[in-house]
């Protein structure tokens, strides 16, 4: 049944209404025309829910904006949804991708993520590149993509809203990776399913890594908002030698501050007899949350990241296959996926909003039947990085 306005309808019912669906929801093509974005293709999804969100086609089909009834989810940066043409990825000593950092969702890899690294690439077999040079979070996030399809789907009387491509990453000599994305939601729910294939259709034995970096911004992330999720340990913190000298704790978020700078945290996380881990921001003021679900074997690192300036406020939730050590970090852990011609990795991620006091109870009991947090803001780094294993 498709649920609207209070109704379940059947497909007969939900017809009889109007000429077309699209009144309450459907997934429609556009193109941005204006300064940096100019010529950037969108698709803008609406489930007649009250949840209206945009995916960047030609930005790997990262989602930009979400809202739920009126109210924003995603955070918009200053740097705003960039024209890929515009990027410079080896721009300012490996930064350069900052200029590109907007959104709810940005994808980061494909083979590599976190901060600036060179290193050795003899399974290129190409003398004048010994090394690669990878700069802050890799070159997906960037990179358009093919887009094989999009629209809406009956089955039965369920409709279902969705959209695939492929994001290929390649060079000669080099990586030759795919990334294919498919984004589903079904008419009248809050649940984004977000389902990636990462395969290497080059010949060389290629490294892998991979990141989402999810940005909330307000007013889910306000003063008093709450990061809830089943961490075992905090077992890192960007900022340790300063551990509360800008008085931020890992589970309570402060209201936009000067000269605060950015924190980030990775918590070992507890996963639920499926194998899931949900992650949740909530705003208990505003009755409104916003809950990630990933899996232990998929992504079994989990990092936080809190940018609190003044003018850049957002809270991040970043799962990730790698610890924050890095790439050269993995490399010597012997942790670095490498993938043969033809194998892949599967990333299945859902996006929930919490629209009311009852979901984000109903999210919060969930997580807390998992793993107690721990019960203070700064509690002390454990400094273990466990080694990974028995990924999917």
């Amino acid at each position: 049944m498709v649920k609207l306005y209070g109704k379940n309808l059947t497909r007969h019912e939900a017809e009889a209404v109007s000429g077309s669906l699209g009144h309450a929801a459907g997934v429609r093509m556009m193109t941005l025309g204006d300064g940096l974005e100019r010529g950037i293709r969108m698709l803008e999804f609406r489930t007649g829910s009250g949840l209206r969100f945009t995916v960047l086609v030609d930005r790997a089909m990262d989602i930009a904006d979400c809202e739920h009834n009126g109210r924003a989810i995603g955070w918009h940066s200053p740097a705003g949804f960039r024209n890929p043409a515009l990027s410079d990825y080896e721009g300012e000593g490996g930064l350069g991708w900052m200029r590109s950092f907007s959104g709810l969702m940005v994808t980061c890899g494909l083979d590599h993520i976190l901060f600036m690294a060179e290193t050795p690439t003899p399974e290129y077999v190409y003398g004048p590149r010994a090394t690669a040079k990878h700069s802050l979070h890799g070159r997906v996030g960037t990179i358009p993509a093919r887009l094989t399809g999009y629209g809406e789907r009956w089955e039965g009387d369920r409709c279902i809203l969705w959209a695939e491509g492929v994001v290929t990453q390649g060079t000669v000599f080099g990586e030759h990776l795919e990334l294919h994305r498919r984004i589903e939601i079904e008419v009248g729910s809050d649940d984004i399913q977000l389902s990636d294939r990462v395969v290497n259709r080059g010949f060389y034995e290629t490294p892998h890594m991979f990141c989402y970096h999810i940005n909330v911004g307000h007013p889910v992330t306000e003063e008093g908002t709450r990061y809830l999720a089943p961490v075992r340990e905090v077992v890192w913190a960007a900022h340790a030698d300063e551990y509360d000298r800008q008085g931020v704790g890992y589970r309570k978020i402060s209201e936009p501050k000067m000269g605060f700078h950015e924190q980030v945290w990775q918590h070992e996380m507890v996963a639920d007899t499926n194998g899931n881990v949900p992650v949740a921001l909530v705003n208990d003021r505003l009755g409104l949350g916003f809950l990630v679900t990933t899996r232990k074997d998929q992504f079994p690192c989990m990092y936080e990241w809190q940018n609190l300036q003044a003018g850049q406020y957002a809270v991040g939730i970043e799962p990730s296959t790698n610890h924050v050590l890095g790439n050269l970090g993995a490399r010597d852990r012997d942790e670095l996926i490498r993938l043969s011609h033809g194998e892949e990795r599967r990333y299945d991620t859902t996006f929930t909003i919490l629209p009311d006091a009852d979901a984000i109870a109903q999210a919060e009991a969930q997580i807390v039947a998992i793993a107690q947090q721990p019960d203070e803001d700064f509690p002390t780094p454990s400094g273990q990085f466990r080694p990974i294993g028995g990924r999917a």
